[in-house]
Order: structure tokens, then C-alpha cells, then sequence
């Protein structure tokens, strides 16, 4: 009995024959799988989000890098000019999420490896949680760009000067006097690549395992 529901959670299998006569079609699923896994560990390592300010009193800009533990660039410049407006300093932003990242995203990538073994619907399970990262990571993103823009402090000294506001999360927007660009960066894209190898993963496993399915049955 248990090994009946052992192999209802894992799927069928394929035979060593059909393996060799078909080696590439069962590959397939395990290589962008694998590939998966690899770009979202590596994806850690670089910026998800920039966001580039322009100014005429910053004739180098003022950048920000968002990774997915900390914000690097030109922060203390740009904290210093949302001081002015009453807006809270970035390092103060999705605390939680940078805290439990650097587990995070190899656990999902790992859930992904794990999927390779796993040849039944629970593979969708295991592979959603990566599948849907940029997603995620974009909403959350938005959260804390809307929270900080539209709650300034009314005490501070140009308080007066601009209204509540939400960053441009992707593209060209205006704050105040400073035109801003906002793109995803190195680490989001990487998580992008992984979604969409996940996706012809999913694919690929299912045409190569549907017929040892039916067969089966």
C-alpha cells in the first residue's frame, strides 16, 4: 500500500529500455529544471530592481540597486533627499523579506531539483513557489514603493512642497523636480529565465510522461 502511494506521488517510471531509445525526450525536463535551480541561486548575487535619478545637481545621477537582502547604490544620497520630503530611509523597507531570502530562494530552487525526480501533478506544486518569484517579488516591491510614497511625514522640512506619491515601479515617472527610470535588473531577469524554463520544463515532463501514464492505466 505504501508503495502504491509512493508511486502515486512520484509518477511512473520509465523502463532502462525506454530510456535508451529515448534518452533526450526524458533529459529534457531534468536539464530546465536543473537550469532553473542554477539561475535562481545565482540570481541572488545581483540587483532585482534599479531605479536612476536625474537631476541637474547630480550630473553622475544617483542610482539604487535593490538585491534581495539589501539596497547598495547611492542610498545615503537619495535617503538624504527623501529626508526632505518626510519619506522613511530604503533600508527600512521589506525588512522581513531581506531577512529570510538568502534561505528562501535556494529552498525554492531546491523544491525545483526535487521536481525533477517527481514525475506526477505534485511537480507543478513543487515548481510553483519559483514559477511565481518575479511575480511576487514585483507585487512586493510595489507594496513598499506605495507604503513609503504615500505616508510622508507632514513635519518634514519640504513636506509642503509635494504631494503623497507611488514610485514608478517599472519605467520613466516624476518625483517632485527628479525625473526617475526604474528597470529590472541582472537578478530579476534571471528569475524571469527561470519561470520560463520551469514552464518548458512542466511542458516537456508532460509530454514525455503522459503516455507511461495512460499506459498504466
Amino acid at each position: 500500500m505504501m508503495t502504491l502511494k509512493l508511486q502515486t506521488v512520484l509518477g511512473p517510471r520509465a523502463s532502462e529500455e525506454e530510456l535508451k531509445n529515448h534518452r533526450l525526450r526524458y533529459t529534457w525536463p531534468a536539464l530546465c529544471f536543473g537550469g532553473a535551480a542554477i539561475l535562481l541561486v545565482v540570481s541572488i548575487f545581483f540587483p532585482y530592481w534599479s531605479l536612476t535619478l536625474y537631476a541637474p545637481q547630480y550630473p553622475d545621477n544617483l542610482v539604487v540597486h535593490a538585491y534581495v537582502d539589501r539596497v547598495g547604490g547611492d542610498v545615503a544620497e537619495i535617503d538624504g533627499l527623501n529626508h526632505y520630503i518626510g519619506m522613511r530611509p530604503l533600508g527600512e523597507a521589506a525588512q522581513l523579506e531581506k531577512s529570510v531570502s538568502l534561505i528562501g530562494i535556494p529552498a525554492l530552487a531546491l523544491l525545483v531539483v526535487v521536481a525533477i525526480f517527481v514525475h506526477s501533478q505534485w511537480t507543478v506544486l513543487l515548481t510553483l513557489p519559483a514559477l511565481t518569484l518575479p511575480i511576487i517579488f514585483l507585487l512586493d516591491l510595489f507594496y513598499w514603493l506605495n507604503n513609503f510614497g504615500q505616508n510622508l511625514d507632514p513635519r518634514a522640512a519640504l513636506s509642503n512642497s509635494i504631494d503623497p506619491f507611488t514610485p514608478t515601479i517599472l519605467g520613466e515617472g516624476l518625483i517632485g523636480q527628479f525625473r526617475t527610470v526604474a528597470i529590472a535588473d541582472v537578478g530579476l531577469l534571471m528569475a524571469c529565465g527561470a519561470s520560463v524554463l520551469i514552464l518548458v520544463g512542466l511542458f516537456l515532463q508532460r509530454q514525455a510522461y503522459k503516455p507511461l501514464v495512460e499506459q498504466n492505466q
